[in-house]
């Protein structure tokens, strides 16, 4: 498993969240609650969420 890293347009701020993909998906937490836990998503899903991400930038 990889290790936690958030986006790096989050700047310094800790208000943002953090991300670890796995080869089953991925777990995403808020860096404020860490202690809260995580939720987790398939690998399915996950990619289907990076690809609207992509399309949403790209102006699709």
């Amino acid at each position: 498993m990889s290790d936690w890293h958030k986006s790096s347009y989050s700047g310094g701020s800790n208000e943002c969240v953090e991300v670890r993909q796995h080869s089953t998906g991925a777990d995403v937490r808020d860096t404020q609650n860490r202690v809260r836990g995580q939720l987790t998503f398939t690998l399915e899903s996950w990619g289907a969420f990076l690809l609207s991400l992509s399309q949403a930038d790209s102006g699709k």
